[in-house]
């Protein structure tokens, strides 16, 4: 009779014979069959079978009784049960083989120095000797792990285990999209949304580049691998012309205030129409290399507009004035805000790279 076996970490216990004929009878289920009696029965040969076979003076282990299951089922004609249990017990060995081998990894990062251990360095992003650092390697060889035995094909699994392929970032597998480009000139246009509030489209250099910072790390919460803006000059270049614009229609209001001594809510309505018109007529925007076209025109309307026909000189040194501050104030200005930009970059809060 057998009374004892061993277990696979070398424990010895209690011999189950219920436990046999349960395994027989779930094999059989798995394919059909509905009898537990049977099983019973196919458990006392595997019994049997043990008793007669193994030496008396030790203890069989799990594997043997195991082994004992497959050729019993085999011998007795139950080939479907015999291979849904064969199955059944290799997929039991992947588990286990997989927690052991987690179960390994985690030991590592817990209680070994990232100089010690090639997993923690494994990503130049992570500091794996910080606790957050640890913290997200800890979830990361287990989501690998899950990727291996529920979602990678078994070729594929074992093709990147034995170092014939990488998997890039299996950690993220399942979860999001992969790097990604961001087209800052499309995103800002009309504004967009960050998944926790909506952002207008940007009328000042300083506000497109904090919003090309938020851009970033929205993207970095939301997906993993690296991010960018290929056209980071282009379109931030939008925001110069905005600020420029808006830039030389206040020194041209501080111009007109202070050359024709009109008061500055005059010059102001008459600068805001006459850019306006301006604009509309030559399909021109004042900028850094003003266009000739676009400042006669300007001339013409202000003239008229305030009735200066007899002081064209003075406007004409109005806009000049107006140029020449707006183009100084916007250089400062684009300056401070990449400044700005770039702290942001260095002092915003998101997940790793990856």
């Amino acid at each position: 009779m057998l009374m004892q076996i061993r277990k696979r970490d070398g424990r010895i216990v209690e011999f189950n014979e219920e436990k046999i004929a349960t395994a027989i009878y779930k094999a059989a289920m798995a394919v059909g069959g509905h009898n537990y009696q049977t099983a019973k029965e196919l458990s006392r040969d595997v019994i049997e079978y043990i008793v007669n076979t193994f030496p008396r003076n030790d203890l069989p282990d799990v594997e043997t009784i195991q082994d004992g299951v497959e050729k019993v089922l085999i011998e007795k004609g139950h080939a479907k049960t015999a291979k849904s249990y064969i199955l059944y017990r290799a997929a039991r060995t992947r588990t286990r083989e997989s927690q052991t081998r987690l179960m390994k990894t985690y030991h590592g990062i817990t209680y070994e120095e990232a100089e010690e251990n090639n997993l923690m360095r494994e990503n130049a992003n992570v500091d794996g000797n910080t606790a957050m650092g640890a913290m997200l390697k800890y979830g990361s060889e287990g989501a690998k792990e899950f990727y291996h035995l529920h979602v990678l094909n078994a070729d594929h699994s074992k093709a990147h285990q034995d170092g014939k392929i990488h998997i890039h970032d299996m950690d993220f597998l399942t979860l999001t999209m992969t790097c990604c480009q961001i087209d800052i000139v499309k995103l800002f246009k009309n504004g967009f949304s960050t998944g926790h509030g909506y952002l207008r489209e940007p009328q000042d250099i300083s506000s497109y580049a904090a919003l090309a910072a938020i851009a970033i790390q929205s993207n970095q919460n939301d997906m993993h691998g690296g991010q960018s803006i290929p056209n980071f000059d282009y379109g931030l270049a939008k925001g110069v012309e905005k600020s420029y614009i808006k830039l030389y229609k206040s020194n041209l209001c501080k111009a007109l205030e202070f050359l024709l001594e009109v008061p500055f809510d005059k010059a102001k309505e008459v600068v805001e129409e006459c850019t306006k018109v301006a604009i509309h007529k030559t399909g021109i925007n004042p900028q850094l290399e003003m266009k000739s076209e676009y400042i006669l025109v300007e001339l013409e309307l202000i003239k008229e507009k305030l009735e200066a026909y007899n002081q064209e000189e003075l406007v004409v040194k109005a806009q000049k004035f107006a140029s020449k501050h707006a183009a100084r104030e916007v250089d400062e200005r684009t300056f401070q805000a990449m400044e700005g930009f770039i702290h942001n970059l260095n002092t915003m809060h998101v997940r790793h790279v990856g």
